[in-house]
């Protein structure tokens, strides 16, 4: 080896000694050098001094914890410590002593302070290392596949009725559930002795407010502030008490309205035709049967031909080759005198319940299913 970078034995073994010398042993030195210099130290000061470096010394070895350093720091280092104190008691010591008793303080708290941050940066190293095995992720291993979720069945029907009716040109219209007594009956040509008002068929929030009992209460909503043509569909929830095995307190309805010059019964029976064939398959057909309803003048019930053996007869159309989807008719005309509209406008509605679509078209024979959030069960309509 070349002899200018050769490293002197007796220097490499001194300089490993000092880094490995304890901060009381060091003080020592300190004080040794200072006597040497004919500074002679008080030994009460002396011992003070050096129980504050054995504290150091006895008490940083054992720390696994932050919160542990600090206590042992503010003991030494802090305005209320053992080093801060000493450093009061100078007022009392000679002009002479002050100096180099100044010099010993700071001497001991720069190698305090140095052994207390290297203590920290071990435990915030420790620390960290703690945290990232904790968080370590395995790239090889495979990912937590999030399970595929699926639409409700009326959100397939109300999503279907909607892609169909805005084909047409329909705009969407979504009214209040809690309505007042006025657009949910009144103005929709209904009676005040008409039983669909009465206590135990209507829920009622006060004498004029209550939940809406059909979404036909947002047709008159729209006919009140929009002028014809009007072309709009009304989905949403509405209640009634009512429950048993076919029916529900809440339930989903969609309701449509057209409003415009030279409106008939035919443009009804075209669009109804339409809606069938989309919606059930292009060779279903329609047919009207007489009905009543307060709004509307004539009323229909609407009939599409059984999807399910081609109009012969079978367990869903009960052996009729027909099946029931909804009620219509032309918009009876007290009910457009109501919302402002002219003699010149005739329009229809037509409104039909959406549980009824869904369990004619994915042949549910259970309505409560649909009500009981059972992912088990809506997963099998993927849509």
């Amino acid at each position: 080896m070349d002899e200018k970078n050769e490293v002197p034995q007796d220097t490499a073994e001194s300089s490993s000694a000092a880094s490995q010398a304890s901060i009381k042993e060091q003080l020592e030195e300190f004080i040794s050098q200072m006597n040497a210099d004919n500074v002679v130290i008080p030994e009460a000061a002396k011992a003070q001094l050096l129980e504050i470096a054995s504290q150091v010394d006895n008490s940083v070895p054992g720390v696994d914890s932050m919160s542990g350093l600090n206590e042992i720091r503010n003991k030494v280092l802090s305005k209320a410590g053992s080093l801060s104190g000493f450093m009061k008691n100078l007022r009392t010591a000679s002009q002479e002593l002050k100096p180099a008793l100044g010099k010993l303080a700071n001497f001991l708290r720069e190698r305090a302070d140095f052994s207390f941050k290297a203590i920290e940066a071990l435990l915030k190293d420790k620390e960290l290392q703690k945290k990232l095995e904790a968080e370590k992720l395995d790239v090889t291993m495979p990912g937590i596949s999030a399970p595929w979720g699926a639409y409700h069945p009326n959100t397939l029907v109300i999503n279907d009725l909607v892609a169909i009716f805005s084909g047409m040109g329909f705009e969407v219209f979504e009214g209040p559930e809690i309505e007042n007594d006025y657009y949910n009956f009144t103005a929709l040509n209904t009676p005040a002795d008409h039983p669909a008002r009465d206590m135990q068929d209507t829920f009622y929030i006060s004498d004029e407010l209550l939940l809406r009992t059909q979404t036909s209460a947002g047709q008159i909503r729209v006919m009140e502030n929009k002028k014809p043509p009007i072309k709009i569909l009304s989905p949403g929830k509405v209640y009634r008490s009512d429950d048993d095995a076919t029916h529900s307190p809440m339930f989903s309805q969609m309701e449509g309205l057209v409003v415009d010059k030279g409106i008939t019964l035919c443009d009804l029976k075209g669009m109804l035709d339409e809606f069938a064939r989309k919606m059930f398959g292009p060779e279903v057909k329609t047919r009207l049967r007489p009905s009543y309803f307060p709004f509307t003048e004539p009323s229909v019930e609407v009939d599409v031909s059984c999807f399910a053996c081609g109009g012969k007869g079978c367990r869903l159309c009960k052996g009729t080759g027909w099946i029931e989807v909804l009620g219509a008719g032309m918009v009876n005309r007290h009910v457009l005198e109501g919302c402002g509209i002219g003699d010149e406008y005739t329009g229809f509605a037509f409104g039909m319940g959406i549980e009824r679509i869904a369990m004619l078209k994915y042949g549910i024979n259970n309505m409560k299913l649909l009500f009981e959030g059972d992912t088990r069960f809506s997963k099998q309509f993927k849509g």
